[in-house]
C-alpha cells in the first residue's frame, strides 16, 4: 500500500515493487561507471538513495543516519568523503544522466534549452559563493548562493543538465579564500551570462539535440548574449525589460551620412528627429486594443492559464549607431493581463514571419517548467541543504540531486504516474541516536532536523503538491 501526492492510496503486486528497485539498481550503476574508481560505486548508490527518503532534511549526516541507524558515524564519513573530496566528474555524470533521459523527452516533436539561475539562502562567510545577492527563493537581497544551469526541455518534461555555482567578485579577488573554499585556481570571474554561454556553448560540443533558448530578462534583456545566440545559429525566445530600445514598424535608423570631401566614409546608422526607437512598453501603449487577443496556453494545477497577448515584427535598436547594417526583425511578444494598467510581461523571438501569436506564447511560457524542476529539487531532493562549504561538495551534492530526480521522471515518463509514486522508507533510528550538535537530552528522532522552520516566519515557497518518490526495499 503506497500513498501518492493528492492523498489518495493505491497498492502494487511485490514483483512491481521489485522491477523498479531493479531499474534504480540499473541506472545507478550506469551512472557509477562514470565516477572512474570502482569504489566510488557505493557512496553513489548510497548518497542517490538517501536523496530519495521521505526525510525532511537531506545533508550528509541526515542522510547517513537515515541509511545506516547502527553505524551512523561511519556512514557519514563515508558519504562525506564521497561528496565532499572524491574528485569524480560532475560533467561526466550530468552527460550520463541526460543520455538516460535524453530518449524519452520526445525531443523530436520539440526541444528547448532553458537558462535560468537559482538562489540558495545560505548564512556565514565561508561558504562558498556566498555573499549579499539577489536571491529568487526569498524574493529579496539576502545572503545566499547563486548557481547558472541549463536545462534540456520538451513537453514532456525537463531537466537540468549543467549547473555551476556564480562567484561574486568579492570572492574571486580573494584568491585566498577561494583557496580554502576549493575553488579551482582557473576559476576566474565570470558573469551569469558569460556561464550560461559557456553551458550552450558545451552542449553544443557535446551533441545535445538543438533547440530554442528561453531566458528571463536578466539573460533576454542582454543585447550581447541574443547577438552571441544568432552567431552560433541558435534561436531564442526570450524575456526583455521594458525600457529596450525597439524600432516600431515602419520606421527605421537612417544610412549612413553621405561623405563630403576626402574625409573617411561614414559607415554606421543614423539617428535623427523623426528617426528615433521607443521603449517597447511605449509601443506595447500605442497599439490599438484590437491588436491584443486572448490566448490559453495550457491548464494549471487550479485553472487554465490565460492571457492578453499582441505580436509586432519589430527591429532591435540596441547601440544599431555603431553598427553599418539593420539588425534582422524578429517578433516582439507583448502580455497584457485584462484589467491591468499596463503590459506585464515582454519578450522577444526568433520565430519566422509567418508564426502565429498562439505558437509565440506557448514556446515563451513553456520556461515555466525549470521552476517547477528547482521547486522540486528543493522541496523533495534536499538541492539547497547541503552543509559543506567547499566547490567540490556543493557541485557534487547538486550534480546528486539532480540524478535522482532524473530517475524519477524517467521513470514517470516511460511507465506513467502509477510507477512513480512509491515512497522509500528510512530505516527506523535507534533511541540512542543523538544529531550532530544536539544536547543529551535532544529528542533521537522528531529533532533530527537541526533547522526547523519557525511557524512564525512567513515562507517565500509556493504551496504545491510533491513530486512523488520511490519505493527502495
Amino acid at each position: 500500500m503506497l500513498k501518492i501526492a493528492d492523498n489518495r492510496t493505491i497498492f502494487f503486486h511485490e514483483g512491481e515493487s521489485m522491477a523498479i528497485d531493479d531499474e534504480l539498481e540499473s541506472y545507478l550503476e550506469r551512472l557509477s561507471d562514470v565516477l572512474g574508481h570502482a569504489d566510488r560505486r557505493t557512496g553513489l548508490m548510497d548518497y542517490c538513495r538517501g536523496l530519495m527518503l521521505p526525510i525532511k532534511r537531506k545533508s550528509v549526516e541526515p542522510l547517513a543516519a537515515s541509511l545506516d541507524p547502527l553505524h551512523v558515524q561511519a556512514k557519514h564519513q563515508s558519504l562525506h568523503h564521497f561528496v565532499a573530496k572524491s574528485s569524480w566528474s560532475d560533467r561526466a555524470v550530468l552527460r550520463e544522466v541526460r543520455a538516460v533521459v535524453e530518449p524519452v523527452l520526445g525531443l523530436e516533436r520539440e526541444c528547448y534549452w532553458i537558462i535560468d539561475d537559482t538562489g540558495i539562502p545560505k548564512q556565514g562567510n565561508h561558504s562558498v559563493g556566498v555573499t549579499r545577492q539577489y536571491c529568487g527563493q526569498l524574493g529579496k537581497t539576502e545572503n545566499c548562493q547563486v548557481a547558472v544551469s541549463l536545462s534540456l526541455a520538451s513537453d514532456q518534461g525537463s531537466l537540468p543538465i549543467q549547473w555551476r555555482l556564480y562567484l561574486p567578485e568579492d570572492w574571486t579577488e580573494d584568491r585566498s579564500r577561494c583557496r580554502e573554499a576549493g575553488v579551482p585556481d582557473d576559476i576566474q570571474f565570470a558573469t551569469k551570462i558569460n556561464i550560461a554561454l559557456a553551458q550552450i556553448k558545451q552542449a553544443q560540443e557535446d551533441g545535445v539535440p538543438p533547440g530554442i533558448v528561453l531566458a528571463d530578462p536578466a539573460y533576454g534583456d542582454s543585447a550581447d548574449f541574443r547577438d552571441q545566440l544568432s552567431a552560433m545559429g541558435i534561436g531564442y525566445a526570450v524575456g526583455i525589460r521594458a525600457a529596450t530600445s525597439v524600432w516600431a514598424p515602419g520606421t527605421a535608423p537612417l544610412p549612413p551620412e553621405p561623405t563630403v570631401g576626402l574625409g573617411r566614409p561614414s559607415k554606421n546608422l543614423r539617428r535623427a528627429p523623426g528617426h528615433m526607437p521607443v521603449s517597447v512598453k511605449a509601443l506595447a501603449l500605442s497599439l490599438p486594443t484590437e491588436a491584443y487577443q486572448t490566448v490559453t496556453w495550457r491548464e494549471g494545477t487550479n485553472d487554465t492559464l490565460r492571457s492578453r497577448f499582441a505580436a509586432v515584427w519589430i527591429r532591435t535598436a540596441h547601440k544599431d549607431y555603431w553598427r553599418s547594417t539593420l539588425r534582422p526583425p524578429e517578433w516582439l511578444l507583448i502580455e497584457w493581463p485584462e484589467g491591468d494598467a499596463e503590459p506585464l510581461k515582454y519578450f522577444l523571438a526568433t520565430a519566422p514571419a509567418n508564426a502565429v501569436l498562439e505558437q509565440l506564447v506557448y514556446i515563451t511560457k513553456m520556461r515555466w517548467r525549470i521552476e517547477r524542476d528547482y521547486r522540486e529539487l528543493k522541496q523533495e531532493f534536499g538541492l539547497g541543504q547541503y552543509e559543506g562549504r567547499n566547490w567540490r561538495g556543493v557541485h557534487h551534492h547538486a550534480t546528486l540531486c539532480i540524478a535522482a530526480y532524473a530517475f524519477l521522471l524517467h521513470q514517470r515518463l516511460t511507465h506513467g504516474s502509477k510507477k512513480n509514486v512509491a515512497q522509500p522508507q528510512a530505516p527506523a533510528l535507534p533511541q540512542s541516536y543523538r544529531p550532530r550538535g544536539s544536547g543529551t537530552s535532544a529528542t533521537p528522532r522528531a529533532r533530527l532536523d537541526q533547522h526547523p522552520a519557525h511557524p512564525h516566519r512567513h515562507s517565500h515557497r509556493p504551496t504545491t503538491s510533491a513530486m512523488s518518490l520511490l519505493r527502495l526495499g
